[in-house]
């Protein structure tokens, strides 16, 4: 069993950066692939990161390619999403997922065994 924890979420102007921290408590977490993604009102999940448990591999959504930064730290059970040159259309929460099967990096929420419960991020244009 794992549990996620998110946290840094909050409101920024357009332009703005916040990095957003998942840390993992239960079993090994270096064994766990990790992914972030978002839900915004109305609209369904959409993956926005993923990093493998080496680290190794990488994948991102088309549309954060470029301005969002994700990364594992596995000395300190933590992931986290850095963001930068925010826009309106990233408003929505977000959530930390572990994924613990083989591969590694998916971009599929199904794939995913454990999910925190979710931090909001507010842009003002």
């Amino acid at each position: 069993q794992v549990q996620l924890v998110e946290s840094g979420g909050g409101l920024v102007q357009a332009g703005g950066s916040l990095r957003l921290p998942c840390t993992a408590t239960g079993r090994t977490f270096s064994n766990y692939h990790m992914g972030w993604f978002r839900q915004a009102p109305g609209k369904e999940r959409e993956f926005v990161a993923a990093i493998s448990w080496s680290g190794g591999r990488t994948n991102y959504a088309d549309s954060v390619k470029g301005r969002f930064t994700i990364n594992s730290y596995t000395a300190r059970n933590t992931v986290s999403l850095q963001m930068n040159s925010l826009k309106p259309v990233d408003s929505a929460i977000y959530y930390c997922a572990a994924d613990c099967a083989a591969g590694g990096a998916s971009t599929i929420a199904s794939s995913y065994d454990y999910w925190g419960q979710g931090t909001q991020v507010t842009v003002s244009s």
